[in-house]
């Protein structure tokens, strides 16, 4: 006799197995299923198609599927309790594998988006509701900060080669407008108005692109670079590797963090592109006063909680009134 394979689970103390539903001799529709994986993935940015292939692939490994649309039919093959049961089994399987919590979530998140549009689309009548993990979230949001900034910049001063050319608009970008990494990477040439000084930027989880006044240093950098790059139209910031040598070639997200990393191991620094943003998060803040409203404009975050957070961060609150409420049951003199 076949056992049906099972997943540990461990609770506290104690731990028990559940079982991993196998997927029915049928199954669900084959041509159904590949429907709704072509729906799901439609009209996303090519960055998001490749992350949600690469978190269902996860999952079809996991239930043993051929193909992600066999792994998707076996899910929709359930009804309500088994495939939250495969669920389950999933996130602990994930779990066990000592995934980062942000990992596990993603994943998940990929499963429940998939099967909620398939009950829209009226496959099925039901949707998963295993929920991630707690994480907590902007714990650092200091970043390699101004003095870091300057060292990166120092770095790059007394060369202009072409790619330190293009690294220094790149960490202007990041820095003077706080963009984003894949913000940085889908500019275009055309996004750049070199007249009126401003460039056009498509933000995260936007379908129409925000238009962002450039500081003069920032147009400097970018004026720069482009008297190397030329004036054909394409991707504003190109790879620079020697195979690819007159090609017009957009610098992809992993070359974006390597030439980041790359800099920051320079100035004796370990920074990442978005520990830049960071910086610059709480750079506006000081320069503002502390005013939230107009920095959540400059970081373009659309919940104003997540500049509140930067900006307990940046003063330590929490510390300040620590040190008040300790203070107030002492005898002795605490210098500020």
């Amino acid at each position: 006799m076949i056992k049906a394979p099972r997943t540990r689970i461990r609770k506290a103390d104690e731990e028990f197995y559940v079982p991993v539903p196998v997927a029915p001799a049928g199954g669900m529709d084959h041509s159904a299923a590949a429907r709704l994986l072509d729906a799901f993935l439609a009209g996303r940015k090519e960055e998001t198609i490749k992350a949600y292939r690469a978190d269902l692939e996860d999952f079809q490994v996991f239930v043993g599927a051929s193909t992600l649309d066999q792994a998707a039919g076996l899910l929709m093959a359930r009804g309500l309790g088994e495939a939250n049961a495969l669920a389950l089994a999933y996130r602990t399987h994930l779990m066990e594998r000592e995934l980062a919590a942000i990992t596990i979530n993603r994943r998940l998140t990929a499963l429940r988006s998939m099967i909620k549009l398939a009950r829209t689309l009226g496959l099925i009548p039901w949707t998963l509701e295993i929920q991630g993990l707690k994480t907590e979230g902007y714990r650092d949001t200091r970043g390699p900060g101004r003095n870091g900034i300057r060292a990166l910049l120092e770095v790059l001063n007394g060369r202009n080669d072409a790619k330190t050319l293009r690294d220094r608009a790149i960490l202007r970008c990041l820095f003077d407008l706080g963009l984003r990494r894949n913000e940085v990477i889908t500019l275009d040439f055309e996004d750049f108005d070199r007249q009126v000084g401003t460039l056009a930027v498509l933000g995260k989880g936007r379908t129409a692109k925000n238009t962002l006044t450039l500081p003069p240093q920032t147009k400097q950098a970018l004026n720069a670079w482009l008297e190397a790059r030329g004036e054909e139209p394409g991707p504003l910031f190109l790879t620079m590797n020697r195979a690819n040598e007159g090609e017009i070639l957009r610098l992809t997200a992993a070359g974006l963090y390597g030439m980041v990393r790359e800099l920051g191991r320079k100035a004796g620094l370990k920074v990442w592109p978005h520990g830049i943003r960071h910086s610059a998060i709480t750079e506006a803040l000081d320069a503002t006063g502390g005013n939230v409203r107009a920095v959540q404009r400059f970081s373009r975050h659309k919940d104003v909680r997540v500049i509140e957070r930067y900006d307990a961060n940046r003063q330590d609150l929490a510390g300040d009134v620590a040190r008040k409420v300790a203070a107030s049951v002492s005898d002795e003199t605490v210098p500020d």
